[in-house]
């Protein structure tokens, strides 16, 4: 169990980092928790793509209807005229995960790359005042997919902004926008440690921590061939992560480079290190089939791609915590079927 001292000063120590950043996100009067937990006494396995199906590239997504419509023209009967018609977009996102979706106590914000991807839909939906129109909803890495299987309607959400990686499995019960960013798993450790690479904690035995329910924690599990002397120790989420380290339950922590490069700045005595070691493409998840909304999500990206606000919400967040320069966005790749 997470002792709530450690807890706070981590968060805290996040907040001050994050004062910092403008254009944050101002929270509705009620912010809805994480969904409870399920009480089945048995919980089904994830349905898995077949060798033919993993073969294909998992990042295509649907390609846009055409030009994005403006919010009074939205097509009626459309998942967006639902939204509209509602007056608010209801989005799972992270408090957790600095320069991509992190609480900031001072100004009563969620506020980060993610959030601000999250924005400019919900503009496309509502108009220029369409943040003010956005319910967050704080999930666990866990959580992000079963939210989007509820719906919005039986307590989950409209769509997810989560650092979540594009894969196959995940298709096969929500869908993805095109690529938004791209990030690779890489390792964070204490200074001095002499670690610095997923290969020597891995020949060390070292116990390395990782968010249950993501990517990263998968491949730790499902590669003996490379992992398999590792002691895996999950956590609900990425900053639990850190206090476990703090705390000397873990030797490292493994997760995507953009989510650590936040955990680095949080705790000045961790570093990232070693090279990339897989590719986690993000996308927005929303209904598996929401189709309509994801098409028209990938219109509003691919605005973003061309008119520049992309690359204004990279260098608002990323410059300086993880990279010296803005870089281009990663092009969309469409031509899945429904």
């Amino acid at each position: 169990m997470i002792r709530r001292g450690h807890r706070v000063a981590v968060m805290a120590l996040g907040a001050l980092l994050a004062t910092g950043c403008s254009g944050s996100v101002r929270l509705p009067d009620a912010v809805e928790g994480q969904a409870p937990p399920s009480t089945d006494a048995v919980t089904p396995a994830a349905p898995q793509c077949s060798a033919e199906q993993k073969a294909l590239n998992a990042t295509r997504s649907y390609a846009p209807d055409g030009p994005l419509p403006s919010p009074d023209a939205l097509p009626a009967g459309s998942t967006m005229a639902a939204i509209r018609a509602r007056g608010r977009l209801i989005v799972g996102v992270s408090a957790d995960t600095l320069l991509f979706g992190a609480r900031n106590p001072a100004k009563n914000d969620i506020e980060g790359f993610d959030i601000d991807m999250l924005k400019e839909v919900a503009k496309a939906i509502f108009g220029p005042d369409g943040e003010s129109r956005i319910t967050y909803k704080v999930i666990t890495y866990a959580d992000r997919l079963p939210n989007l299987e509820a719906g919005p309607d039986n307590g989950g959400v409209d769509i997810v902004a989560h650092t979540m990686t594009i894969n196959c499995d995940r298709w096969l019960r929500i869908a993805f926008s095109s690529t938004y960013f791209d990030a690779g798993q890489r390792v964070l450790v204490k200074k001095g440690s002499g670690f610095e690479s997923i290969d020597q904690l891995n020949s060390a035995s070292a116990t390395v921590c990782a968010p249950e329910g993501s990517t990263n924690i998968e491949l730790l599990r499902n590669d003996p061939e490379h992992f398999g002397q590792l002691v895996v120790l999950a956590k609900p989420d990425v900053t639990d992560c850190l206090v476990a380290m703090q705390q000397g339950q873990a030797d490292g922590a493994t997760g995507d480079d953009t989510v650590l490069a936040g955990l680095a700045a949080q705790d000045p005595n961790t570093e990232v290190v070693g090279d990339k070691f897989t590719d986690e493409p993000y996308g927005l998840g929303m209904g598996k089939d929401k189709i309509d909304f994801v098409k028209f999500v990938n219109s509003v990206i691919e605005e973003m791609r061309t008119d520049g606000r992309w690359k204004d919400i990279y260098a608002k967040w990323l410059v300086g915590p993880l990279t010296d320069q803005v870089i281009d966005p990663p092009p969309a790749v469409y031509g899945r079927e429904p």
